[in-house]
């Protein structure tokens, strides 16, 4: 175990906190003016599930865990939660809707994840940075509202809602990027 600058810590991370395998569920670093920076951040727990929001100065650090991640490609979901198979042993691993969190917006049948297992159990899901995703309703632009910038809001097959510009329309494969659902281009 080694003590990890929190400013150096992101999403997936593993980290013990008050005696427990913690895993980053979200980080912020926020600087004030005329203060000290510091880094605002989610972890939860492996084993109690506790979600704790850690304040913690951007010199501070925390023990950081070893994990191990794994690829398995997404095959069905059902009332357990999303089913998951490893390519090459045909394992089956459950990943229930509370480890799942907002990241189940971007979960595709037939795409391969990295599950994170923290001693022998699912810790969480790592999202690549982007996805190419199907638009599955997207509103008509309407003409003249060109002059900026202009985006219409347009649904993913997910269930997902990404703000793309008025020219996408239903059926289109575009890239969405997995860290804050934003456009990113159409898909190639």
């Amino acid at each position: 175990m080694a003590n990890t600058p929190v400013i150096n810590l992101r999403r997936g991370h593993a980290v013990r906190y008050a005696n427990e395998v913690c895993i980053v569920t979200a980080t912020e670093l926020k600087t004030p003016p005329r203060m000290a920076s510091y880094v605002q951040m989610t972890i939860r727990g492996l084993t109690s599930g506790r979600v704790h929001n850690l304040r913690m100065t951007s010199n501070e650090g925390l023990d950081s865990v070893n994990v191990d991640r794994d690829a398995h490609e997404l095959s069905y979901k059902d009332a357990d939660g999303y089913h998951f198979i490893h390519p090459t042993t045909f394992d089956d691993v459950c990943v229930g809707e509370d480890i799942c969190g907002d990241q189940k917006q971007y979960l595709i049948e037939g795409e391969k994840y990295n599950l994170v297992f923290c001693d022998g159990v699912i810790a969480a899901i790592d999202l690549p940075p982007s996805l190419t995703m199907t638009v599955a309703d997207a509103p008509a632009g309407v003409k003249g509202d060109s002059a900026n910038n202009v985006y219409k809001a347009a649904t993913m097959e997910t269930g997902l809602i990404v703000q793309v510009p008025l020219f996408i329309e239903t059926g289109e494969r575009i890239n969405v990027k997995t860290e804050d659902g934003s456009y990113l281009g159409r898909a190639s």
